[in-house]
């Protein structure tokens, strides 16, 4: 789409549509005619003939059409041509139709009544060349001639094994003994438009073969016979290697024809799946179920015993301090069986560009729109927005299938001046990337990285190129810079463009929406003259009284603009923070979507977060090495794991809310579990026997349908291709009256077809009022019209994001990310989910993706607050996985784990008392438990030792270090304690009382030195309830040592007990005082602590304990003296 670098914005409620920055030269035109070599109705090439001259349909007025659409015009349609509408006449080569004068001139009996090449298009084709067809020609394309075919005739004979000849004789073998002949063009047909073989009008009829005898009189088996075959599989074999080296050959040359054969990805490896499975193995695994089972029957004697066992004299200690163990055990469960299926996934790239990249041929792999969501340039500085679009745009994928689109949902023009200066870098950052096969291909990273980057390095150019790309990548960063330093301060009239045009989104609550092609428009190339990837800024419309949805109304827009410009069948999306680590991750993903056998049911691949700039211990377990490492791996065991919000690959059609395909189940199948004398199956067997009775009659009947046709393929693609055009119609017919020049409709016409138009009705309440978009959400392999004129499609483009589009439609509720939850992420992925569709997890060995985390206290509690907040919204909504989506195909350990998602807020009330209660006891001198007796001992020890054995064999088969482990364990308490109560409390705030909670963006990144922000303390309310736990904890202990010290040894049997407890609680809250301290420069903050402890312990010690009074208190003795 060509804007000539514009930027288009617009409101289609207010019917405004303005191009900024425009001038004579650079107002929105039509597309330029495309040549004569492409077809004007399905955008194709126009095949040669065999006279060596292109294909022309209309001798009046050669309006370029290509011979299939010429043939399905004359055959459906109207027989005439689009431009001039002169008749069409019989070409040779083409088949007859009625209505066809006689013509003495042409002999071609051979092809006046061959049906064999029709429909050999994919029916999404048809629907695209139906659009394209309508966009160009307007109000003159044709509907009354156009009709639902009903009698289709096509077949292709397959080029499996080879045959022994191909219509020239064999030395070895006569003339009378040769097998099947075939003539060379009926194995051809896989191209969409097949080019005609210049020994076309050769016409060989095959010779049947005589079952009674044997096939060596044929010639299968003989000598002659087995040395084709052996010649056959070594050419099969050069030319995987021609392929699996291609681009090492250095000029070598090749046969045209060996590279160009139809069966080059029917071979061995071609054949092979693109992933496959790695389970965990028996040796870890089965160890780790055994453990669990075990956990929980200890679990079983452990409640009860405490149930039954209560503590008298601290009555309401104990009755707490139970509820909340049971509350931890439900939560354990909820948390621990997901994970009882781990797998590992390996892909195979090489095997994928076997499959759809062979040398000399455009490549086939799918097509990617990419989305980057920014909101605010001052918390999500420029310059990290620009490293990963510029990651993005050098990814290794083909260029004409990647678009980046950035969706600046704060309209700041900041981002916009950047994201132009990004797109200029872009065009030396590129080749750069491209030509020495760099990681990672984000400047800012690449830059920094601290290792050799000589490395595998041969070019001696490298260094040379390397240091000038540097200094230029300096130089960016400073006009970055500049620009952010002018944004600072926001002029009183507000920004104005460079030709003086007010920025449309100074009023950021109200703005119309706004395009602006940066890339992938005419004219735009890198340095070295190559193509690059289309990059496009998006600013959806905003107006005061809308509901504007945050995030997830962002990522929906995008979805609708990518399907007006680009349609690609496949999604990623990533946070403005996430570049793009591994060059080849889009590959990775695509093992998984375009593998035929397992692919058509992934909704979604998954990639796990990692991140730059954390400290070397983790303190506040940034990197959730626990969650990704393992609880993810065990959801990819069972139905896939779940959404985390970026650094994901989406398949278009599943977030449109369509159902997963299904498998059919093979017929006579249900029943194998019963021996045949079980009465069970009686019913089941007549059943079986009725079917096959019908079975017999249906074999009767395509026994006589297959004598009527020549193969019975004809019959199963007959029914496809009708059933898809008939649905096609109906969209077609309704865009004939709806699109772009509704003006000159008859309405009669819309009154008699509205029976035709019924089905659209739903297609708006789905998608909305969109005929385009409509359109494109039939399209399962994705695309757009080809040829369609700019001025149509950037229409659409603003219409799609007006701020009224999705009223009265599906979108957020069942259709694209889901509204109601501050976490968009794990709503969108369990409502794919509950459709029947699965999920993949894919860890790359290079990290696919790595972003920037905060690494401060205040800043990670803030953003664990907006996790749990999210969750506890959608504990409340309709879309809770408590009670919704039964019935659907979600499996019940995934809805364990997403209800483990949803209610782990709650479990901060059981965990704030469970941490109180050591604190009491100590200052009370009372405890939860009873005498412990040797029954009790054993359990508790138990119970221990089964907690430990879990997180180790964990820990094993996850490959987690420990130290990440104990990370993960001490901020489960710390966000528990904090975050994840004021969340519940902001939740119950939102929907018993409709009060609303602002969403904070967390602040990216920091440049004040490597982990300065580590030690920045910045205060806020979260860090109250965990200071008050360590602080009562703290106290308890001293008060509990003084005690025992003071009454004797007695006591200490029973304060180990308490003191092991609160010591529990402390060391789980010792990150949390690191953080409080500070950074010491010369003090370590354990030393401070210990000092604290122990003189606040001898303190108390010396007031407890007075020297200088009797142990037995004051001794009052009868003076000696008479006062009388």
């Amino acid at each position: 789409m060509d804007t000539k670098g514009r930027l288009v914005a617009g409101s289609h409620n207010r019917n405004e549509f303005v191009l900024i920055n425009a001038d004579e030269i650079g107002r929105v035109t039509s597309v330029k005619e495309l040549s004569g070599q492409i077809c004007q109705i399905c955008g194709d090439e126009i095949e040669i003939t065999v006279d060596g001259e292109p294909f022309v349909a209309c001798n009046e007025c050669a309006f370029p059409v290509c011979r299939p659409c010429y043939e399905y015009e004359r055959r459906e349609g109207n027989q005439a041509c689009p431009q001039c509408k002169t008749r069409y006449k019989r070409i040779k080569g083409s088949p007859r139709v009625e209505g066809d004068e006689e013509e003495d001139d042409i002999d071609d009996l051979e092809n006046e009544f061959d049906f064999r090449s029709n429909y050999s298009r994919d029916p999404h084709q048809v629907a695209e060349a139906m659009l394209s067809a309508h966009l160009n020609i307007g109000s003159h394309a044709h509907t009354s001639g156009i009709s639902t075919p009903l009698d289709l005739d096509s077949s292709s004979v397959p080029s499996g094994i080879p045959l022994l000849t191909y219509g020239q004789d064999d030395v070895g073998i006569s003339s009378d003994k040769h097998a099947l002949i075939i003539p060379p063009f009926m194995g051809r047909g896989k191209r969409v438009h097949p080019m005609p073989f210049p020994d076309s009008s050769m016409s060989l009829p095959p010779r049947p073969m005589d079952p009674k005898k044997d096939l060596a009189v044929y010639g299968y088996g003989s000598v002659a016979w087995k040395d084709r075959m052996e010649e056959w599989k070594k050419k099969q074999n050069d030319k995987l290697q021609v392929v699996k080296h291609q681009g090492g050959n250095d000029g070598g040359n090749f046969d045209e024809d060996e590279l160009d054969d139809p069966d080059l990805p029917k071979m061995d490896e071609g054949r092979q799946p693109l992933s496959r499975k790695i389970p965990i193995p028996s040796s870890k695994i089965n160890p780790y179920r055994i453990i669990i089972i075990l956990r929980l029957v200890i679990l079983g004697f452990f409640f009860h015993y405490r149930i039954l066992h209560p503590v008298n004299d601290a009555y309401a200690l104990w009755l707490t301090s139970v509820i909340c163990e049971i509350w931890f055990a439900v939560s354990w469960i909820l948390d621990q069986f997901p994970k009882w299926y781990p797998i590992e996934r390996e892909t195979y790239l090489d095997r994928l560009s076997l499959r759809y990249e062979k040398e000399g041929k455009p490549s086939e792999l799918a097509d990617i729109d990419i989305f980057v969501s920014t909101v605010d340039p001052m918390k999500e500085p420029p310059l990290i927005t620009a490293n990963t679009v510029l990651s993005i745009l050098a990814v290794d994928y083909p260029v004409e299938k990647v678009a980046c689109y950035v969706s600046d949902d704060g309209a700041a023009m900041l981002t916009f001046e950047a994201l132009s200066e990004t797109s200029e870098f872009s065009r030396r950052w590129v080749p750069f990337c491209k030509k020495f096969s760099i990681e990672p291909r984000a400047p800012e990273w690449y830059f920094a990285q601290k290792v050799d980057y000589l490395k595998d390095k041969v070019h001696p150019e490298f260094v040379r190129e390397r240091r000038a790309m540097k200094r230029e990548y300096e130089e960016f960063k400073i006009r970055i810079n500049a620009l952010v330093s002018m944004a600072q301060k926001v002029p009183e009239e507000g920004w104005t463009m460079q030709d003086g045009t007010p920025w449309p989104g100074n009023n950021v609550r109200d703005h119309p929406g706004m395009i602006q092609v940066f890339l992938g428009h005419n004219g735009v190339r890198d340095v070295e003259g190559n193509e690059l990837p289309r990059l496009v800024y998006v600013s959806r419309e905003k107006r005061p009284g809308f509901d504007h949805h945050k995030k997830a109304g962002a990522m929906n827009a995008l979805m609708r603009v990518s399907a007006i410009i680009s349609n690609a069948p496949y999604l990623l999306n990533v946070d403005c923070d996430h570049y793009i680590n591994n060059s080849k991750a889009l590959r990775e993903a695509m093992c998984f979507m375009m593998d035929p056998t397992s692919g058509k049911k992934i909704c979604y691949v998954q990639f796990p977060q990692r991140f730059d700039g954390i400290d070397r211990n983790d303190r506040y377990s940034n990197r959730n090495v626990v969650f990704f490492d393992i609880n993810m791996k065990g959801l990819d065991g069972i139905q896939g794991p779940i959404y985390v919000g970026t650094g994901c690959v989406f398949r278009r059609q599943a977030l449109y809310g369509y159902d997963a395909p299904v498998n059919k189940k093979p017929p006579g199948k249900t029943c194998n579990c019963w021996p045949k004398w079980c009465c069970l199956c009686c019913g089941s067997r007549k059943k079986n026997k009725k079917v096959k009775s019908t079975d017999k009659k249906k074999k009767m009947k395509n026994r006589k349908l297959q004598s009527k046709y020549m193969h019975s393929k004809i019959l199963k693609r007959e029914l496809k291709v009708r059933v898809a055009l008939k649905e096609i119609w109906v969209l077609f017919l309704y865009m004939q009256l709806l699109f772009t020049f509704a003006s000159s409709l008859d309405i009669s016409r819309i009154d008699n077809d509205r029976s035709l138009l019924m089905p659209q009705v739903k297609f708006e309440k789905k998608f909305g009022q969109s005929p385009v978009f409509i359109a494109s959400t039939l399209l399962e392999e994705g695309g757009v019209p080809k040829g369609a004129t700019t001025a149509s499609l950037l229409k659409e483009a603003i219409h799609v994001i007006s701020c009224g589009y999705e009223d009265k439609t599906e979108w957020g509720k069942e259709v694209g990310w889901i509204y109601g939850s501050v976490t968009e992420d794990i709503l969108t992925g369990f409502k794919m989910q509950c459709h029947g569709w699965r999920s993949v997890y894919c860890i790359p060995k290079r990290p696919a993706f790595k972003g920037s985390a905060p690494i401060n206290l205040s800043d990670r509690l803030h953003q664990v607050l907006r996790w749990a907040l999210g969750s506890v919204e959608i504990f409340f909504s309709r879309y809770c996985p408590i009670w919704y989506g039964y019935g659907g195909g979600l499996k019940w350990l995934e809805r364990f784990s997403y209800i483990n998602s949803v209610v782990y807020p709650w479990t901060s009330i059981p965990l704030i008392a469970y941490c109180t209660l050591p604190a009491f006891c100590l200052l009370t001198g009372k405890f939860i438990v009873p005498e412990i007796s040797n029954y009790a001992s054993i359990i508790f020890m138990a119970l221990f030792i089964s907690i430990a054995a879990t997180g180790v064999l964990e820990m094993q088969w996850g490959r987690v270090a420990i130290d990440d482990w104990w990370r993960n364990e001490q901020f489960w308490v710390i966000g528990g304690a904090s975050s994840h109560l004021f969340a519940l409390f902001q939740g119950l705030l939102k929907v018993l009382a409709g009060v609303n909670t602002n969403f904070t963006v967390t602040s990216k990144g920091g440049d004040d030195g490597e982990f300065s922000e580590l030690y920045l303390f910045k205060w806020t309310s979260l860090l109250i309830p965990p200071l008050t736990l360590l602080i009562l904890n703290i106290i308890g202990v001293m008060v509990g040592i003084s005690d025992a010290i003071n009454n004797g040894y007695e006591e200490w049997g029973p304060l180990f007990g308490k003191l092991f407890f609160a010591l529990w609680v402390i060391v789980h809250l010792y990150p949390f005082l690191k953080g409080l301290m500070g950074k010491q420069d010369r003090l370590p903050t354990i030393i401070v602590v210990w000092s604290i402890l122990l003189a606040s312990i001898f303190s108390l010690l010396w007031v407890r304990v007075n020297p200088f009074v009797s142990k037995g208190g004051i001794v009052l003795e009868v003076c000696g003296l008479d006062c009388d």
